[in-house]
């Protein structure tokens, strides 16, 4: 497939210590034939990794290293990284551009910068060829796979919002790279493969130690494919795809979408939540409400032995009727899924593990249904028909 002048660009995530910085250095020992161009993402005001990479051992000079500091490139710097790295292949001979993304940042928003900036025709020069994550076998291994009790001060100890964020980079890539593979056995980062697959069905995975990994597996894939990237998430498949029966794989995964327009009593999903919960659950995903808050949408996050219930945004049917008259015109497919008395409010969470049962789960649930009205109903918005 012919891209004419446009450069080919590969994004590189993954969390803070997986081995990012060590697989670009190793992409670029093994390409030192080629000219890169190198984009280096940090949160800080110091680029530690950039000036790794400029002070390796295989650094040439026809290698251009630009830092984008004090911010993350899938927010803040967004607009910024989308100009620099279209001028980079306007400006220089370059044959590709690698770039490090922020160990924080959020995949499928660059990848959504992207496709804007192709609807719009702002980066003319780069189209995007893969976002490779690299995923370190040991974390993965430890945080779902584990029958040991950590430590209290074990480096694994995370809070939810850090594993959740790291399965999202996971869920939304089309290379994975499975680094320090060396550090556990091999019946082992079997498991861990066989865990990544509940995640992400459709992702090439390659195993590696130290970072090394051919480029010729890297590079080269074709023009990245955004709504297929989006699908081979099991969580965002199974939302999109609306069904709430489950679904087998032949790896022994099962997955299966709970749905309840009836708000939670909070206490009880809490204690659900706490005491109840399967263990088999490898990663739930999904929007609550919850009977004494009928205005957010509560994100119900759940990876391995952590768990987290944050607030996400509004429900529409929760805005003054102008409002909601005014965005309901603009996205009519809302109405498709409208309740009469709870608007767009519902209960609806992905479920993926091994050999648990879907039906002990909806019965638990069942049981935090809040079978009285919401409190104070008479302050519920109007809901628009």
């Amino acid at each position: 497939m012919c891209f004419g002048e446009k450069k080919p660009v590969t994004i590189i995530t993954g969390y803070l210590g997986a081995g990012k910085t060590t697989v670009l250095n190793e992409l670029l020992r093994q390409k030192h034939s080629e000219r890169f161009a190198v984009v280096v993402n940090d949160m800080g005001r110091i680029n530690i990794d950039a000036s790794l990479i400029r002070s390796s051992s295989v650094y040439e000079s026809d290698i251009s290293v630009v830092e984008l500091t004090n911010g993350c490139i899938c927010c803040t710097l967004r607009d910024t990284f989308m100009k620099q790295i279209n001028e980079i292949a306007a400006q220089y001979k370059v044959s590709r551009i690698l770039v490090e993304a922020s160990g924080i940042s959020d995949p499928s928003a660059i990848a959504a910068a992207f496709m804007e900036c192709q609807k719009t025709g702002a980066c003319d020069r780069v189209y995007l060829d893969s976002i490779v994550c690299v995923v370190d076998a040991d974390r993965i291994y430890s945080e779902f796979l584990s029958d040991l009790e950590k430590p209290s001060d074990a480096s694994y100890e995370q809070d939810p919002d850090i594993i959740n964020l790291i399965i999202d980079q996971i869920e939304f890539c089309n290379i994975i790279l499975l680094n320090k593979c060396d550090l556990l056995p091999l019946n082992t980062v079997e498991r861990v493969r066989e865990t990544i697959h509940a995640f992400q069905k459709d992702a090439i995975l390659y195993e590696c130690i130290q970072g090394q990994i051919n480029p010729d597996k890297v590079f080269n894939n074709g023009k990245f494919d955004y709504e297929k990237v989006l699908l081979s998430s099991r969580v965002q498949a199974q939302l999109l795809a609306g069904k709430s029966e489950s679904i087998h794989d032949a790896h022994g995964i099962t997955s299966f979408l709970y749905e309840e327009k009836r708000p939670f009593d909070r206490a009880k999903f809490a204690a659900f939540v706490e005491n109840d919960y399967p263990e088999n659950i490898i990663r739930a995903k999904g929007y609550i409400w919850f009977a004494d808050d009928d205005m957010h949408v509560q994100l119900f996050e759940q990876a391995g032995r952590n768990a987290s219930v944050t607030e996400a945004s509004n429900w529409i049917a929760a805005f003054p009727e102008k409002e909601q008259k005014k965005i309901l015109k603009k996205h009519p497919h809302i109405m498709d899924a409208w309740d009469a008395r709870y608007g767009d409010r519902l209960n609806q969470i992905v479920f993926i593990g091994k050999n648990f049962d879907p039906h002990q789960i909806i019965t638990e649930l069942q049981a935090c249904v809040c079978n009285e009205p919401p409190k104070d109903e008479k302050s519920l918005p109007q809901v628009v028909g």
